[in-house]
């Protein structure tokens, strides 16, 4: 085969079987007809699953901000967060820490104490652009930061580390690609970041288990998105910004 297989030349080889497929029903040739029909089966999962690569998956993937409350299935949730865990860090330190917070009460307090401290802040010309909105929404008393995902996977490292947001990000960036791949929705959430200096959204951090030397550098909303078909967006658009620039 001179160049991998397309979606065109996909459709083009199972409408062909399906023409040879029709022949020997016609012609009472059963046998003929389950290998044909089994040929069809296999080209037509593998079609279906050749959109599943990696490139496809980057270029469809987009956040998600409105889930339905269902839980995510474990061998799910498992593979996603084995995605973050295989994510390159800086001297393969492998040192990121995920908290996977699934328990509603768990995620009412997060919630309430997130909208709580940001309420208590001023929007000035430094903080409008990060966090303006997160202040002003907080203030209205109606902010839910995680945009009620059922899970939120808390990605924490080491505070005084060079690389904690470069690691950070590459296991983040996997998941919500593993996501992507699964089915599920997903959102990249900074509000714990960005109050990763904040006491008492620590002191309850520190509860739920993230260690004394770690701070919060990234978070992930996963979950089914609240769609007819419970799939997330996955239009693929131009980019238009995000500019190149080729040296020899």
């Amino acid at each position: 085969m001179d160049k991998q297989p397309d979606m065109e030349w996909f459709d083009y080889v199972i409408s062909k079987l399906e023409d040879v497929d029709d022949v020997l029903l016609m012609e009472g040739h059963q046998k003929s007809h389950k290998k044909v029909s089994d040929a069809i089966d296999l080209l037509t999962w593998s079609e279906e699953n050749l959109m599943k690569g990696a490139l496809p998956c980057i270029a469809s993937r987009h956040s998600t901000r409105k889930f339905k409350p269902e839980p995510i299935e474990e061998e799910k949730l498992r593979q996603v967060i084995e995605a973050g865990r295989q994510a390159p860090s800086g001297k393969n330190k492998q040192q990121n820490h995920f908290l996977v917070v699934r328990d509603k009460a768990v995620l009412d307090t997060l919630v309430r104490l997130v909208q709580e401290e940001f309420a208590k802040m001023e929007i000035t010309d430094e903080n409008s652009e990060d966090i303006g909105g997160a202040i002003r929404l907080s203030k209205k008393g109606n902010y839910v930061f995680k945009y009620n995902a059922p899970c939120l996977i808390i990605v924490a490292n080491k505070r005084n580390y060079g690389n904690r947001y470069a690691d950070t990000a590459c296991a983040i960036e996997n998941m919500m690609l593993a996501a992507n791949a699964l089915d599920l929705g997903s959102c990249w959430i900074n509000q714990l970041r960005w109050l990763k200096d904040n006491p008492v959204i620590m002191e309850y951090l520190y509860e739920l288990g993230l260690h004394e030397d770690e701070a919060v550098f990234g978070s992930l909303s996963i979950g089914y998105a609240d769609s007819e078909d419970g799939l997330p967006n996955r239009r693929e658009i131009p980019i238009k910004g995000n500019e190149v620039t080729y040296i020899g």
